[in-house]
């Protein structure tokens, strides 16, 4: 009650927007950041130093490669092969100003909520009939993914969509990823991340507003839908979870078709769950790793874009080597991979409310998603759903990868609960 109490007063007393900009040293990257106490909203511009670049092309030039089993492609993990090809990219073709100039022509700011600086775009729309929609990414990605689909969504009538359909977009870094602030405490679970989510859209000014995610985000997303459903007009998730209902038989009354789609899932994701049980259980010792070594932070993350993506084996297929770098760079430039991951302890220690969601929601179901595919009528039992989509293709990145087939959804979701 006392913290519906604190979002219900930010809800009545609108943020001033400041223009002022608090550069601090932070690791190897610039950090916009407030006071702890503070409830001023920064403006944010990514300022990566010169040092920062050497250095990383120096480390890149001491890549000390493993050697791999003959033939092995990528069945061992990362394959040998590729990784060279992309380090040697990295190092002489890809341009990190100009995409840092790209990032920054959104609007980025700063604020200070539960203790962690916290990092978002706030995209507002020319329409007068936009909604706010929070979108919230997970692991392996970042605010990055969303570059694609902020455009349509916030000026549908620029990309041949109707103003009706309009969003102000919020799209948030969650604490320890990029340009947000890492967690010194334990706790940060996706339950405490709903909280700040929904403190920060009451610091804005919006007291209704929807709200977009995946990975992390879709965990993120559920529990908004706990712990703020009175503000909240829909939950849109493109990875749908739902635990298996009570009782002897879940699956029963389940069609063939929903088991086959489930059982398929399972079979891509057996071998894909090791990574989950380290970043669950030991974060820290991985962390030394990724944070010292930019390309066994690349290899880490890359693997990760090939197999959870419709790319049928090859990663670039769906994603370019720049767009690969750029969500790289964020974790690298921020020192934050060893911070990204602790969201997987957290959420295995905290475990999350339980209950059915009766905010309306959406599930867009991606043919190649690699967790999360259940039965139609799991979700009914624990989420008022009111859309579900089968999509032709595309995997776990859906913004990123099938940025059309999203903001269609997103679009036709929304009609009818402005």
């Amino acid at each position: 009650p006392r913290e519906n109490a604190t979002i219900a007063a930010m809800r009545c007393n609108r943020a001033f927007l400041t223009t002022a900009v608090v550069f601090v040293a932070c690791g190897a990257a610039a950090i916009a950041q407030a006071p702890a106490s503070s409830e001023a909203i920064v403006r944010f511009r990514i300022n990566v130093p010169d040092a920062t670049l050497k250095d990383l092309n120096e480390r890149l030039a001491r890549t000390r490669f493993p050697s791999e089993i003959e033939q092995s492609g990528w069945e061992y993990g990362t394959n040998l092969a590729y990784l060279k090809e992309l380090v040697a990219y990295w190092r002489t073709k890809y341009d990190w100003r100009a995409h840092e100039r790209t990032l920054n022509q959104l609007p980025q700011y700063t604020t200070t909520i539960d203790g962690v600086v916290i990092h978002f775009v706030h995209q507002r729309s020319s329409h007068a009939s936009a909604i706010p929609l929070v979108m919230i990414h997970g692991w392996p990605g970042s605010f990055f993914e969303f570059t694609k689909v902020i455009g349509p969504l916030t000026e549908p009538t620029a990309f041949g969509g109707s103003a009706a359909d309009a969003f102000h977009v919020v799209a948030v870094s969650l604490p320890g990823y990029g340009f947000s602030g890492k967690p010194r405490r334990s706790g940060y679970s996706p339950t405490r991340i709903a909280r700040i989510v929904a403190q920060l859209m009451a610091r804005l000014g919006y007291p209704r507003y929807g709200a977009q995610g995946g990975d992390w985000g879709a965990s993120i997303v559920r529990q908004l839908g706990l712990v703020d459903r009175e503000h909240l007009v829909g939950l849109h998730s493109n990875m749908c979870l739902a635990n298996a209902p009570p009782g002897p038989n879940p699956n029963e009354g389940v069609p063939e078709a929903d088991l086959t789609r489930m059982q398929a899932a399972q079979a891509r994701s057996a071998n894909e769950l090791g990574y989950f049980q380290i970043q669950s259980t030991k974060p820290m010792t991985l962390g030394y790793g990724i944070n010292d070594s930019p390309a066994g932070l690349a290899a880490w993350i890359v693997e990760k874009f090939r197999a959870w993506s419709d790319s049928d084996g090859n990663v670039e297929k769906k994603f370019t080597k720049d767009e690969l770098l750029t969500n790289v760079m964020i974790y690298w430039v921020t020192e934050s991979g060893p911070s990204s991951v602790r969201i997987y302890y957290e959420n295995r220690v905290d475990g999350g409310l339980t209950g059915r969601v009766e905010v309306p929601f959406a599930c867009a179901r991606f043919p190649r998603e690699m967790f999360a595919i259940v039965p139609t009528k799991w979700l009914e039992a624990q989420y008022n759903l009111q859309q579900l989509t089968d999509m032709p293709r595309g995997g776990h990145f859906a913004a990123l990868e099938e940025p059309q087939l999203l903001v269609e959804d997103v679009r036709k979701f929304f009609r009818g609960r402005r």
